[in-house]
């Protein structure tokens, strides 16, 4: 799709926007009938033939509707209508919307044409679709398309990965992936095997890749920019290609639905594609350590006492509680080997957070108020929405142990997610500007574009927001 400042004479397909209240006031100057099948609702579309022309109205809503809505509707529309949709040059009515909602609807409709495995064939994505918008510049339509190419590759990238099957995931493709991903993109990739992980002392993460197949992979991500006092971001996502839940094996029902324990690393690679494409003022160091969680006769043991890299010992109570000792390496080595203005970690870690929120939103931890705050206007604002859970200490008595520090579970049957957020929090060196987001409810759920539960992509939109506006 490239986009244009201009409005030819003749054009034989047009996308023309209307709020209910633009609808109300404009709709006499169309055929009467229209408003008989069109008000101006919320993805409501009506399709106008003439011998020249196809006229798609497409429904807004309410005109206090927000941005990250113009791309809802973009994604709805796109969706619905793919196989209609012409390749040719195609002008954009709507004399309302300003720069931030064009580019919303404008990203609704590439992002709309998503579908496993990710292809770009659809006619939004060939050179020949110009989109022509005459309220805005060339300069201004130039830097959204940009913009637009990078979040839209970055999301793709993360859904794909997360819809692979767990044959096409094994840790040897996704790290050839990631090679290649960081040769395009300027990265400095660095990843360390088994034996590697047992020299420096990752115990945590080995813990976990004992019982697999293939050897472990703790990876590592870097993003520089050339600008001096640039703020440095520390992410690290939870990257369990499949989880069987190991010896405490996870019920055999939705099972399938495990392929997807790497919605925390694929919402990291998606921000870094982001980040280093519109090569932004900030470094990245992402920590995604690789592996699955197998069922094996090498496999880590309910009470089994492990050591992870900072020295702190885990009582393993139940080996499907995985995640929490991938990442308690992951945020321990981060801090104690790169200096970071800000450290995030995304898991689809615990069932507990599903139960609280669903699909409505993530379940965020923080231990710095500022963070806090702006990570919540930020999920607002791109519609990756969170809410904010206590990190008090009286928590920490839950998963006290006998035999070694910490358990890695509490046996009280309430809070998990809390439990796994005050667990992560013994592993960030006192890192004062943390949060931790859990997921596991909306990186993979209902979407338009599959029959089944599929990737939604969360995460990518958050983490590129948050980190481009970060001052």
């Amino acid at each position: 799709m490239q986009l244009f400042n201009k409005k030819n004479k003749q054009y034989a397909q047009i996308f023309q926007l209307f709020t209910e209240e633009t609808w109300a006031l404009n709709s006499k100057n169309f055929n009467k009938n229209i408003a008989l099948l069109f008000s101006g609702k919320k993805h409501e579309t009506f399709i106008e033939t003439g011998e020249e022309t196809i006229t798609y109205y497409i429904g807004l809503g309410k005109e206090s509707l927000q941005d990250f809505e113009f791309q809802q509707i973009g994604v709805k529309f796109s969706q619905t209508q793919k196989k209609n949709i012409q390749t040719i040059p195609t002008l954009l009515i709507s004399e309302f919307i300003n720069e931030k909602q064009f580019e919303e609807f404008a990203k609704g409709l590439l992002l709309g044409t998503y579908t496993y495995p990710f292809d770009k064939t659809h006619p939004f994505w060939n050179e020949s679709f110009e989109l022509h918008f005459g309220n805005l510049s060339q300069k201004k339509l130039n830097t959204i398309s940009s913009r637009i190419d990078a979040i839209c590759e970055g999301q793709a990238a993360c859904q794909d990965w997360l819809n692979k099957p767990a044959n096409l995931k094994k840790p040897e493709i996704f790290n050839t992936y990631l090679k290649n991903l960081a040769k395009k993109n300027q990265l400095t990739y660095t990843v360390f095997n088994r034996k590697k992980c047992e020299e420096l002392g990752l115990g945590a993460f080995l813990s976990v890749n004992q019982g697999s197949a293939y050897d472990a992979a703790f990876t590592i991500l870097e993003y520089k920019t050339t600008e001096k006092n640039a703020k440095t971001f520390g992410l690290v996502g939870k990257c369990v290609l499949f989880d069987t839940g190991g010896i405490s094996i996870k019920a055999s029902d939705n099972m399938h639905y495990m392929k997807s324990d790497m919605g925390g690393a694929t919402a990291v690679i998606g921000a870094l594609i982001y980040a280093s494409q519109m090569k932004l003022p900030v470094n990245i160091t992402a920590i995604l350590p690789i592996t699955d969680n197998a069922v094996s006769e090498n496999a880590y043991l309910p009470s089994d006492v492990i050591t992870a890299y900072n020295g702190k010992t885990i009582e393993v109570l139940n080996t499907d509680a995985e995640g929490r000792m991938t990442l308690a390496d992951g945020l321990s080595y981060l801090s104690k080997n790169y200096k970071t203005d800000i450290l995030i970690d995304l898991a689809t870690l615990t069932g507990s957070s599903v139960r609280m929120f669903g699909d409505t939103c993530g379940a965020m931890f923080s231990n710095n108020e500022d963070l806090k705050n702006l990570l919540i206007k930020t999920g607002d604002k791109t519609n990756q929405r969170l809410w904010n859970l206590p990190l008090w200490d009286v928590w920490l008595d839950d998963f006290k142990s006998d035999v070694a520090d910490f358990k890695n579970i509490s046996m009280k049957p309430l809070g998990d997610c809390i439990i796994a957020a005050k667990f992560l929090e013994q592993f960030i060196e006192d890192h004062p500007n943390w949060a931790h987001l859990d997921i596991a409810g909306v990186a993979f759920g209902n979407v338009g574009y599959a029959k089944d539960k599929a990737a939604t992509g969360f995460g990518v939109q958050l983490l590129a927001d948050l980190i481009e506006n970060y001052h």
